[in-house]
């Protein structure tokens, strides 16, 4: 009997996939379990419409983050350190700090954790940071670290 995978299942496929089974471990394991339907022509269709409409938001949500990634390259922000004698600084700026100058400096809302900062930033100037916003789109913004 020809099964459509619910979840994945160990051993035996992933979501999605049409696996042949036997007939009792059809009944008597993927069906009751909901772990997968009988391959029938409608639940066949039906699949084929879930993986166009799957790969369609894939698309969307890459060009929207393409758009964002190409809005982000002229947008900088502006963080103010204390700075003492000899142009010495007195901690450093981390992630947190930027993605809260960025959503209040720009609006924007960027979580920290797609800011991909090798070391926290303890210099003055100008730090080009990468921000990872899907897996093949990866936009930089632009730190100004600046004397309080």
């Amino acid at each position: 009997m020809k099964v459509i995978l619910l979840q994945d299942v160990k051993s035996l496929g992933k979501k999605g996939d049409i696996v042949k089974v036997s007939d009792g471990y059809a009944r008597n394991m993927i069906l009751p379990k909901k772990l997968g339907v009988e391959a029938t022509p409608k639940n066949l269709n039906d699949l084929k419409l879930q993986k166009a409409n799957e790969e369609k938001v894939a698309q969307e949500n890459l060009e929207a983050a393409q758009a964002f990634a190409k809005d982000l390259e002229d947008k900088e922000v502006i963080v103010k350190l204390k700075v003492g004698e000899g142009g010495k600084i007195f901690g450093s700026v981390s992630t947190k700090e930027i993605s809260e100058a960025a959503k209040e400096q720009l609006n924007l809302d960027i979580d920290k954790r797609k800011l991909q900062l090798p070391s926290p930033i303890k210099a003055l100037g100008v730090t080009q940071v990468p921000v990872k916003l899907h897996p093949q789109v990866t936009g930089t913004l632009k730190v100004f670290v600046k004397e309080a």
